[in-house]
């Protein structure tokens, strides 16, 4: 697994999510109310679209989500599971930051 570094925390604007191309895969990166980084895939599986980083933040049972800005579908951004239909997922990214800097994880 390599560290990959994004972009800096203060670029990532509170409850929006923003697209980033790690390697070679879109990576939609959100910063939830209380600070969290959190990375998924940017591909919406139910449209094809990559549009997931457009989406609306929020929380479901305190869970932290994300609607699809298309159809609407809510996405854990913690796990990636849809929570509309479970058995749909979306790829999760190992993030972290280093100082003010935001990294994802990538496999080599």
């Amino acid at each position: 697994m390599t560290w990959v570094n994004v972009c800096g925390y203060q670029n990532l604007p509170p409850e929006r999510g923003v697209c980033a191309l790690v390697g070679d895969r879109q990576v939609a990166l959100f910063r939830t109310h209380d600070g969290a980084v959190h990375a998924l895939g940017n591909l919406d599986p139910f449209s094809g679209a990559y549009v997931l980083s457009r989406g609306i933040v929020g929380t479901r049972k305190g869970e932290p989500t994300v609607a699809s800005p298309l159809h609407k579908q809510v996405f854990s951004l913690v796990t990636g599971h849809c929570l509309d239909e479970p058995e749909i997922t979306v790829p999760v990214y190992h993030v972290r930051l280093d100082g003010d800097l935001v990294q994802v994880a990538v496999s080599v």
